[in-house]
C-alpha cells in the first residue's frame, strides 16, 4: 500500500472559510453550482498558500538551526566579520531635477 495517497484531503475548515467567502462574494443570479465551483478555486488557492507557508517555515527552520549550530561552534560567542555593504546614490537624478526646475523657471519669466 502506498504511505501518501496522491489525492490532498481538504480540511473542513478550509471547505467552510472557502464557501464562506464565495457567498459573501456571489452576484445576483448566480447558481449554486457556480458558487461552488468558485469555493473550489478560492479552496485551492488558500490550499496552495499554506503549502508555500509550509514550505517557508520549513527553510526559516533550517537556518534557524544552522544558526544554532554556528553559535555552539563558537561558545565564546566569536562571530565572523559580517560584511557591510554601503550604496553610493548617484547625484545625476537630482541635478536633472534640479536643471527642469531651472529651466520651467526660466521658461516662465521669459513667456511673460
Amino acid at each position: 500500500m502506498a504511505k501518501y495517497s496522491k489525492t490532498h484531503k481538504v480540511s473542513s475548515q478550509t471547505q467552510d472559510e472557502a464557501m464562506r467567502i464565495a457567498r459573501g462574494t456571489q452576484r445576483p443570479g448566480q447558481t449554486k453550482e457556480q458558487t461552488k465551483l468558485i469555493a473550489q478555486g478560492i479552496q485551492k488557492g488558500i490550499d496552495q498558500y499554506k503549502k508555500q507557508y509550509k514550505i517557508k517555515a520549513r527553510e526559516l527552520d533550517k537556518q534557524l538551526k544552522k544558526v544554532a549550530i554556528q553559535q555552539q561552534s563558537n561558545p565564546r560567542g566569536v562571530m565572523e566579520p559580517v560584511e557591510v555593504i554601503k550604496y553610493r546614490h548617484s547625484p545625476v537624478p537630482w541635478i536633472l531635477l534640479i536643471l527642469s526646475w531651472a529651466g520651467f523657471m526660466t521658461f516662465l519669466y521669459w513667456d511673460f
